[in-house]
C-alpha cells in the first residue's frame, strides 16, 4: 500500500534514533500565526496521479521510490513512497525538487553544472534544503512560469529517477493550469 503524504511543512528533517520526513508539530503560538494559503502549484488531485504513475513507471522497473510534488514556495503538495521505498528518499527527493525550483532547471542539470563550476555547487551546498545535487528533479510548468517541482528518489541512479518524474509531469501536463 502506497502512504500518501500531504504536508505544509517546508523543510525536512532527521533526528537520530526517529527519522522525520515534515516537521513537528507547531508549537502554540505557531498555531494562532495567521496562515495563509498554499503558494501557486498543481491541485492536490494533479500532484497524486504524478506521483502514482511515476511510482508505478520505477515500479515496473522493480525501482522502489518515493514520488514528491512541492508549490512555488517549496511547500509539499504530496508525497508518496511506493511499497518498500527507503525513508530516505523521502529526504533525497525533498532536495532534488527544492533544487529544481531554486535553480529554475532540472536537478540534474543542477548536479551537472555544479562539477565544473565550484561556486555553483558552494551555493547549493549553503542551503540545506538543496544540498548535493541529484538528478531526478523537474521543475513544474505552467505556460512559461515555473509553478513547483517534482521528483522521485530511490533508484540506483537519478538517471533512473528522472524519467519516472518526466513521465508524472508528462500525464499531467495539458491539466497543469
Amino acid at each position: 500500500m502506497n502512504k500518501i503524504v500531504l504536508a505544509t511543512a517546508t523543510m525536512l528533517i532527521a533526528v537520530p534514533a526517529f527519522a522525520q520526513t515534515i516537521l513537528p508539530s507547531p508549537s502554540a503560538e505557531e498555531g494562532r500565526a495567521p496562515r495563509p494559503p498554499r503558494a501557486r502549484g498543481v491541485s492536490t488531485a494533479l500532484a497524486i496521479e504524478a506521483a502514482q504513475t511515476a511510482i508505478a513507471m520505477c515500479a515496473g522497473q522493480g525501482l522502489k521510490v518515493t514520488a514528491l510534488m512541492i508549490d512555488s514556495e517549496g511547500v509539499p503538495i504530496a508525497l508518496i513512497s511506493g511499497d518498500g521505498a527507503a525513508a530516505i528518499t523521502q529526504r533525497i527527493a525533498s532536495g532534488k525538487a527544492t533544487t529544481a525550483l531554486k535553480m529554475k532547471m532540472p536537478s540534474g542539470e543542477a548536479a551537472d553544472r555544479a562539477k565544473t563550476d565550484p561556486a555553483f555547487m558552494v551555493q547549493l551546498l549553503a542551503d540545506p534544503a538543496m544540498g548535493t545535487p541529484r538528478q531526478g528533479g523537474v521543475p513544474v510548468m505552467a505556460g512559461n512560469d515555473i509553478i513547483g517541482a517534482f521528483a522521485v528518489s530511490g533508484a540506483p541512479s537519478g538517471a533512473q529517477d528522472e524519467p519516472c518524474a518526466r513521465a508524472g509531469i508528462a500525464k499531467i501536463q495539458d491539466r497543469i493550469r
